[in-house]
């Protein structure tokens, strides 16, 4: 066996962890709409981006086809490449067109549609919640319990179901909200490998640029 082989099959061992590479696109159950908290992206690992200093709040991350365990990506079909314009044309809501891109390369081919239809469907989901205000209030580096993020979410989105939203920590900070929709864009339960709450309760957000 490779050692890449003998790599993939330990991981695919470990509780939890189900991913798969070239799979036929458009199988999957539904997606996950996985927004970041820009300011937080670019306090560390997006420092020098062009995402950063515009203002961004939930930034779209990417919308993620998904099984009930596990997720394709890398998906070999017949699309061709999006267009820069049509990746530039992202940037509002994914930060940068290279961000766009690379969502399209890893989990927009799996999704069955056109580059396209794929960014218009990522916009519609966008748009289809309500990013709660209050954080763009923020005055200045705060700590806040993960679920009070959870909890702000639910009240602007009154159609979410706390099984259909998780919030994720990275390095002590708020990283994401992760929504769960069906494929028509519809709030679902998420999977039992979805659902993994932060449980911080001093997890840190930088203010809005």
């Amino acid at each position: 066996m490779s050692p890449r082989r003998l790599i993939l099959a330990l991981c695919l061992a470990l509780p939890g962890f189900a991913v798969a590479e070239g799979e036929q696109p458009g199988r999957f159950d539904y997606y996950v709409m996985a927004l970041s908290w820009s300011p937080n992206w670019c306090a560390g690992e997006g420092q020098g981006s062009q995402q950063c200093g515009r203002g961004l709040d939930w930034v779209l991350h990417g919308l993620w086809p998904q099984n009930e365990r596990g997720w394709p990506s890398y998906c070999a079909g017949p699309q061709s490449p999006p267009s820069r314009g049509q990746t530039r044309a992202m940037a509002d809501i994914m930060g940068t067109a290279g961000s766009a891109f690379y969502q399209w390369k890893k989990h927009g081919t799996c999704a069955g549609l056109s580059p396209a239809d794929y960014f218009e469907t990522a916009r519609e989901g966008y748009d289809s919640v309500t990013r709660p205000e209050i954080f763009r209030q923020l005055p200045r580096e705060m700590e806040l319990a993960a679920s009070v993020v959870e909890e702000a979410w639910l009240e602007a989105n009154p159609d979410l179901d706390a099984d259909g939203l998780t919030v994720t920590c990275k390095a002590g900070a708020i990283q994401e909200v992760r929504i769960c929709l069906t494929k028509d864009l519809e709030p679902r339960r998420c999977g039992a490998d979805v659902i993994r709450d932060c449980t911080l309760s001093d997890a840190v957000m930088q203010p809005v640029e």
